[in-house]
């Protein structure tokens, strides 16, 4: 019989990991709390209670190559950053084309999820549930995945600013914020400068006499859009970029970065120079903030000290009369509310996962937890790579050593913590399933693809391209990266003639290529196929696959 995996969320990580049991021959059943999928995406006027909420406005901060599923490209023609809408939509192709939504249970919320008595033998989980009527079920599963995220308690540290209570204007968390209209001519304290603080300020100024945006650290912002308007996550290689940052010390790769994101602007002028440095935190994402603080509309001030009625004191001791709202961008907490809590403990933000999804010291690894991560860039991809290992290892294909305490030291995390390396983190749990892109392999077999993934955009192609879940699109999924992210701009036709490029990009490039690849081999002691290496016979197979090179 096919062994029944509990599916708990039917959002972006609730999607991939149904279609993750049904590649390996498991029977899912998806419990969703609401009447459709999802997740955060959805947009909603009125916020749920312990369910993720966004504002109407949301675009996400990676390009839509980078965000994918790894066998389902987005559509050429939707935009490289995508509205929420849009997000929704290519979830239910998503779902439709896999055929994932029969296996879904909507207006279902998980009760209670425990251990079977015999859960050292079987491995099995007791299931209770309760639908909108208030009528209860329970179940019986071979495995159970946690698809819930941590987008859905919000974090409001009332107790961090003395004489919030005496506040006579209105006070929410972010997730309660919908539309700037309501605010037009007031004005407005936007507490956090994370990717939520930063876009409501920008959305606020519009329309309110004043926004001051309220940072204890300060952050480095990213925008968008990079050089000659390509996505920025185009611009440069993740994997050379690890390479890089294990040769060179860590403060002299930040300061090239910071250097580098400083070139647009200066973040000490704008009063946004942050304490810690560009590698040790994650940045924000915004493409409008210093134009909005150039011209006035957002004011950058330092961290609350107190509010007295309408007024609100500032460390630096300035202080701004009249303030109408304040809004809380402090972030979230996460919790497992169905879990017994000495299963997986959650105390202060912090909790123990093996590889962020397997909780230590289970007789039987057969609970996961997906999503509960937040790289550099989109969730998606990395929820599927979590899915794809979770479901192999609950196939019997289990990992080459045992969950146990020891192995979760590295991966202890906080609310500020939780970030992983997008590359770094993928590869791990590629390795892990086999489908981890052999370079070597690569360069000796399809030396196109091979500079696509050593020099291109980091797309989660690559990860179909061997090994359980092979895709027969991924290879031209890779060399039409490029393709795709000019085909949603090219949106006019330009009787312009073409500029004739110069092969002297490309030369160094193919240069670059071959000292890093050199390094590569160099630590995994190959240094004797380093003399096979030569640019120049490589550049007229592989100039074609990466125009944006030359």
């Amino acid at each position: 019989m096919s062994r029944r995996v509990c599916v708990i969320g039917g959002g972006s990580s609730g999607l991939t990991s149904i279609k993750s049991c049904l590649e390996e021959g498991l029977e899912p059943t998806c419990f969703e709390s609401s009447d459709d999928i999802g997740g955060l995406w959805r947009f909603k006027e009125n916020p749920e209670a312990d369910r993720a909420s966004i504002y109407h406005s949301v675009i996400i901060n990676t390009s839509k190559e980078m965000m994918c599923f790894s066998d389902f490209p987005i559509p050429a023609h939707f935009p490289n950053y995508m509205h929420n809408s849009l997000i929704m939509d290519y979830f239910r192709m998503y779902a439709e084309h896999f055929q994932l939504t029969k296996h879904i249970r909507f207006q279902i919320r998980v009760l209670q999820v425990k251990p079977r008595p015999d859960f050292s033998r079987s491995g099995q989980w007791d299931v209770e549930t309760e639908n909108k009527k208030g009528e209860k079920e329970k179940h019986i599963f071979d495995a159970v995945m946690i698809c819930i995220g941590h987008h859905c308690h919000p974090n409001l540290p009332l107790h961090d600013f003395p004489g919030i209570d005496t506040f006579k204007g209105q006070y929410f968390h972010s997730r309660d914020y919908k539309t700037a209209e309501e605010w037009r001519g007031k004005r407005v304290v936007v507490i956090g400068i994370g990717n939520s603080g930063g876009d409501i300020a920008v959305e606020l100024s519009r329309v309110t006499k004043q926004v001051f945006l309220s940072t204890r650290r300060g952050a480095w912002i990213l925008n968008r859009v990079g050089r000659d308007g390509v996505p920025i996550d185009f611009q440069f290689s993740r994997r050379v970029l690890k390479m890089v940052q294990s040769v060179l010390p860590f403060g002299l790769v930040c300061r090239l970065g910071e250097n580098k994101v400083n070139q647009r602007f200066n973040h000490s002028l704008y009063s946004l120079q942050p304490k810690h440095r560009l590698f040790s935190q994650h940045p924000t994402v915004n493409d409008e903030l210093p134009n909005r603080i150039l011209s006035g509309t957002v004011q950058v001030k330092s961290n609350i000290r107190r509010i007295q009625g309408s007024s609100i004191e500032f460390d630096d001791g300035t202080v701004e009369d009249n303030i109408d709202l304040v809004v809380f961008a402090t972030g979230y907490n996460f919790s497992f509310p169905f879990l017994p809590s000495s299963m997986l403990p959650v105390s202060g933000n912090k909790a123990n996962l093996y590889k962020y999804m397997f909780p230590p010291g289970l007789e039987r690894p057969t609970l996961a937890v997906i999503g509960l991560v937040q790289p550099l860039g989109a969730i998606m991809p990395i929820s599927e790579m979590q899915a794809r290992w979770a479901t192999r290892v609950f196939k019997g294909y289990l990992p080459p050593q045992p969950l146990s305490i020891a192995d979760v030291s590295k991966t202890t995390f906080t609310k500020h913590t939780i970030q992983v390396e997008y590359i770094d983190y993928m590869d791990q749990i590629a390795y892990q399933v086999g489908v981890r892109p052999s370079l070597l392999g690569l360069l000796l077999r399809d030396p196109g693809v091979w500079l696509c993934v050593l020099l291109g955009p980091c797309a989660p192609y690559q990860y179909r391209l061997r090994g359980p879940g092979q895709w027969d699109g991924a290879r031209q999924a890779i060399l039409t990266t490029w393709d795709r992210m000019a085909g949603a701009l090219k949106t006019r036709p330009l009787d312009i003639p073409e500029p004739k490029q110069s092969s002297l990009p490309l030369t160094l490039t193919m240069g670059a290529a071959a000292l890093a690849l050199g390094y590569y081999w160099n630590i995994h002691n190959h240094p004797s196929l380093l003399k096979a290496l030569d640019p120049t016979t490589w550049q007229d197979k592989i100039k074609p696959y990466l125009p944006g090179l030359w």
